[in-house]
């Protein structure tokens, strides 16, 4: 994270590991609120800001509800989403930048989905139109690579990979359109996709019982640790430690 978080959200991905769900949303939500309070030292959060750091901070929000769901805890979930729809719609008063208020728009209809929440697809439909409306943007590709964006992108990919036995379940080409010349489009892109694919990707992990820790640094064919769950030596770096790239266990010394 380049955010000032107070280590919650390592200690969050910690949790993550030792299956402790309910502490991990606990972690991301401290991490979250902190963020959001006090991102950079160079940043005033409710100062326009081109980079839009806070996003970290909701992207923490974000998945503390769903961390929350994965624990059974869906009351607290539900608190954590309306939470960060009221931060997102405050931010929209601030971040104005071209397509700023489009993919914090993205982050409400995420937020739906994580917290059970009712008007998720009209939520998508309305960033989908304010992206289409973006055609201010210079560079989509450079904007989708903005703190802001990337947040916006890292729940859906996280909730994706642990279904995907740790690898890249969602890339670049999935979640933006194929043409940059029509820059609304390419962005709109995101929120059509999120649309078909985020509840049914949050619903197989809550059956599944499992949240898997972000990507972080990886290496296949470790030769000094492996997993002591599933056997592999397939490594994530992420949290504090050394996670299965697979199943996000802490892995052991051989």
């Amino acid at each position: 994270m380049n955010t000032q978080d107070g280590g919650h959200y390592d200690a969050a991905v910690d949790a993550l590991a030792a299956r402790e769900y309910e502490t991990a949303g606990d972690r991301y939500t401290r991490g979250g609120r902190r963020v959001l309070a006090d991102p950079r030292p160079e940043i005033d959060p409710f100062e326009p800001d081109e980079k839009g750091w806070i996003g970290q901070g909701l992207q923490q929000l974000l998945a503390a509800a769903v961390a929350y769901r994965v624990a059974g805890a869906d009351a607290r979930a539900t608190q954590r989403a309306v939470e960060g729809i009221a931060a997102s719609r405050d931010f929209q008063r601030v971040l104005d930048a071209p397509g700023q208020n489009a993919c914090l728009a993205e982050f409400v209809a995420d937020f739906r989905v994580a917290g059970g929440l009712d008007g998720a697809a009209a939520a998508y439909d309305d960033a989908a139109e304010r992206y289409a409306a973006a055609d201010a943007v210079d560079s989509p590709q450079a904007l989708a690579t903005t703190p802001l964006f990337e947040a916006a992108a890292a729940t859906i990919k996280q909730v994706a990979r642990g279904q995907a036995d740790g690898e890249i379940a969602i890339k670049w080409e999935d979640v933006h359109g194929s043409d940059p010349d029509r820059p609304g489009d390419f962005l709109a892109h995101r929120a059509r996709f999120k649309k078909q694919r985020f509840r049914s990707l949050l619903d197989r992990a809550i059956d599944d019982g499992h949240l898997a820790a972000p990507r972080g640094t990886t290496e296949y064919n470790n030769d000094g640790h492996r997993c002591p769950e599933c056997g592999s030596r397939h490594v994530n770096w992420a949290g504090t430690g050394i996670l299965c790239l697979r199943c996000s266990t802490p892995t052991e010394r051989i």
